[in-house]
């Protein structure tokens, strides 16, 4: 599998050097990233029409980040070098007969007079070739230090993802610290949960082919790799882009700043240590990173209880996870009680599930048919939706299929679904963007209820005699609390946590201690969902719109 980036791999390399003195120019302030203004600025020179420029930067910005980097500048070039010469700008045109190693860059007016003015007006910098300007993720990192987070400035934001951290820094966080949403829900967000490649998660029973599946996308092995019929990948492994092959245990990667890993610290060191990471150096995992998990326990097997808590780890990466892929063979479609689990802690994350019915040249037409019939009944207990899950039929392995059993009918089946998930994989680069602004925008919304739970039940609570008495009552009445601040305050049912885990964790604590509701803060957050993130939207559009 491969993602789209065909124009600019195949950019000569004279040619990538003049885009590179091109890019620096029209990079107004140095950080590698082309923001709308600068575009607008440069792009004018190409003398297109405002609907040709539209379409270059839609096709080159595909990911709508808001900004163009180096690689999607070159193709932003390629694309105005076409339409200068009269080709028709459209997807389409990145895998059309144009061979874009000779295709001379386009004709910019004026451009060589205004370079040469800036040269000589700045020293000149070194003329080698020393790879692509890169836009370097670290130069947020500092805005999550505390010193720093209310000098944030407006100009300093040059992304869709810079504004959300913006925001998350100076109007969401303060809520989350003072009603301890990290505690309760999820650890507190760092500058690497916003910068981290999209994520697919694999989940199913041993031997359903999750790792297989891995090594099938990247058509190579990768390190920690093991396959076998009984249970072999006992720890969860994150395969992500890397300069060399190595394993990363998982206390060292929980403890990298560059990673998104820290929150499973809260797992322990008995997760930690059946936990690692494979890099890797692959153009695939440029784009997406991938988790293979520990099969799902079934039979007898689910009486021998983890060491850590399983459910809640797969709960904490489908948080961060883009795509859920639950697999499943034709010979193990029964749901376990383990699978069940899992499954519930994946509620909130419904529109992320694909089911992968895999192996299924194992089976013949006839046979493949009631195994589809069974695989949805069994889905149709444990998914509680009243819509039909998308489920993908399919052998995902390196072996030829197997005709003798499927039948030609039955490869035709395969290679058209393995070419609808392929698809569907392929858009994951393409939506993250958008998916961070998603979940950005539902755990501000858990925040605020939560904040209204906290200090409703502060408020219930007596000022002198019977506190302990106050907190078990409330504590066992749970559930009414929980009814009563979302009859208070207009809030939707099913955006509460679960009432049992929300009751385990708070058994830990005096909820005397708890914070009393402060409008302001709850204001502010409303402000941003309600302001802030639309016009952080608006302003990092396509400019030509």
């Amino acid at each position: 599998m491969e993602i789209d980036s065909v124009a600019a791999g195949s950019c000569s390399k004279e040619n990538q050097m003049i885009y590179k003195d091109w890019f620096e120019f029209a990079d107004s302030d140095g950080d590698g990233r082309i923001t709308g203004s600068d575009a607008i600025e440069f792009f004018s020179m190409s003398n297109l029409s405002r609907v040709e420029l539209k379409q270059v930067w839609a096709i080159a910005d595909a990911k709508r980040q808001g900004y163009l980097g180096f690689k999607e500048f070159i193709v932003a070039m390629q694309l105005v070098s076409l339409a200068q010469t009269g080709h028709e700008i459209s997807h389409e045109v990145l895998h059309s007969d144009v061979d874009f190693k000779i295709l001379n860059p386009p004709t910019m007016d004026g451009l060589d007079v205004l370079m040469a003015k800036k040269k000589h007006s700045s020293k000149s910098s070194d003329s080698n070739f020393n790879g692509s300007p890169v836009a370097d993720p670290s130069l947020t990192a500092h805005w999550f230090s505390s010193k720093s987070s209310k000098e944030i400035s407006l100009a300093s934001v040059t992304s869709i993802i810079d504004g959300l951290k913006r925001l998350y820094i100076q109007k969401l966080k303060p809520l989350e610290v003072a009603y301890q949403f990290n505690d309760f829900v999820s650890p507190l967000l760092t500058n690497s949960d916003f910068d981290a490649k999209p994520m697919v998660m694999l989940l199913g029973q041993y031997s359903t082919g999750k790792t297989t599946f891995i090594k099938h996308m990247l058509k190579s092995n990768y390190p920690g790799a093991h396959i076998g019929p009984e249970p072999t990948t006992d720890r969860f492994v994150v395969v992500m882009s890397g300069p060399d092959e190595r394993s990363i245990p998982g206390n060292t990667v929980a403890v990298q700043a560059d990673m998104p890993f820290s929150g499973l610290t809260t797992f322990g060191t008995a997760f930690l240590s059946k936990f690692e990471c494979s890099q890797m150096p692959h153009p695939l995992l440029e784009h997406i990173t991938f988790v293979d998990t520990p099969g799902v326990l079934s039979g007898e097997k689910q009486r021998t209880q983890r060491a850590y808590e399983f459910t809640g780890v797969t709960s904490w990466f489908a948080s961060k996870c883009d795509l859920i892929l639950l697999l499943f063979d034709p010979h193990k479609l029964d749901v376990s009680d383990e699978f069940k689990r899992v499954i519930s802690s994946l509620r909130g994350h419904d529109d992320k599930i694909r089911v992968v019915l895999n192996k299924a040249d194992q089976v013949d037409t006839q046979q493949l048919m009631r195994v589809y019939g069974a695989l949805m009944w069994s889905l149709g207990k444990v998914l509680n939706t009243p819509e039909v899950v998308r489920v993908y039929i399919g052998s995902f392995s390196d072996k030829p299929i197997n005709e003798a059993a499927t039948g030609p009918i039955g490869r035709e089946l395969f290679e058209m679904e393995q070419n609808d998930l392929l698809s569907d994989l392929k858009d994951i680069p393409k939506k993250a963007c958008d998916r961070r602004i998603n979940e950005f925008v539902k755990r501000a919304r858990a925040a605020k209820i939560h904040a209204y739970i906290i200090s409703h039940l502060k408020k219930e609570m007596p000022a002198i005699m019977g506190k302990a008495k106050a907190q078990q009552k409330l504590m066992d009445n749970l559930e009414d609390v929980f009814g009563k601040v979302q009859r208070e305050h207009h809030l939707p049912k099913g955006d509460f946590p679960n009432v049992d885990q929300f009751r385990e964790v708070l058994s830990g604590y005096n909820i005397d201690k708890f914070e009393k509701l402060k409008p302001k803060m709850l204001q502010t957050v409303d402000d941003m969902l309600g302001y802030d993130i639309p016009e952080l939207l608006k302003n990092f559009k396509n400019p030509y719109d």
